[in-house]
């Protein structure tokens, strides 16, 4: 069933890297745990919103994202019972400034622009997420390509994994990596993340 997004999150929380074709592509490592990073509540947009391109910045890339919505308060959680707390599932374009993500050496400042973090079209909460088809199509071009059946860590394993360092609240948001492909938009970009089972979320670059 498809549902409207809920009000503002306290928090984003995002995986760095959770796709195995995607590691290979960096020429990185499979990590041994999930690698976590914040983006706040203010880079939140919906679908159908603009991605403003910040003054000064020489580079901003698309990444296709599966959101979860989380449904009630989840502290040091098991995996077995993760589905319990989940509302339900999303489509979020993780936008990075990757000029100033390689400059600063850490993640913050590239991530947490504001409209850095589109999120739509709805909240599917009949799904499972474990085989989803995940695309990425900028100006109608496809440009990501995969399937969360190539993700290193299973959504119930991160969620179990990060309510064992913060607590998630009831609307926090926890996104679950980008796979291979990543690239650069330009101002006049439309840029379309499509999940299977979700619907599309559309954002245009100004």
């Amino acid at each position: 069933m498809k549902i409207d997004l809920p009000c503002l999150p306290k928090k984003i929380v995002l995986v760095g890297l959770n796709y195995r074709k995607h590691a290979k592509e960096l020429g990185m490592d499979i990590p041994s745990e999930p690698i976590l990073f914040l983006k706040p509540p203010s880079s939140l947009i919906r679908s159908g919103q603009d991605i403003i391109y910040p003054q000064g910045v020489k580079r901003i890339d698309y990444e296709a994202e599966l959101a979860v919505i989380i449904k009630k308060r989840a502290k040091c959680i098991k995996e077995s019972r993760a589905k319990d707390y989940i509302l339900g599932y999303s489509c979020l374009n993780d936008v990075t400034a990757r000029n100033l993500q390689k400059k600063d050496g850490q993640w913050t400042r590239a991530k947490s622009f504001d409209t850095f973090c589109p999120l739509g079209p709805c909240v599917e909460t009949d799904l499972n997420p474990d085989s989803l088809k995940i695309q990425t199509f900028l100006n109608g071009k496809i440009k990501q390509s995969s399937n969360t059946s190539d993700f290193i860590f299973s959504v119930n394993y991160i969620l179990s994994f990060i309510s064992k360092v913060m607590t998630l609240e009831a609307g926090d948001i926890v996104s679950t990596g980008t796979p291979e492909g990543i690239g650069p938009m330009q101002k006049g970009d439309k840029v379309v993340v499509d999940i299977e089972g979700i619907g599309s979320l559309e954002n245009q670059v100004v």
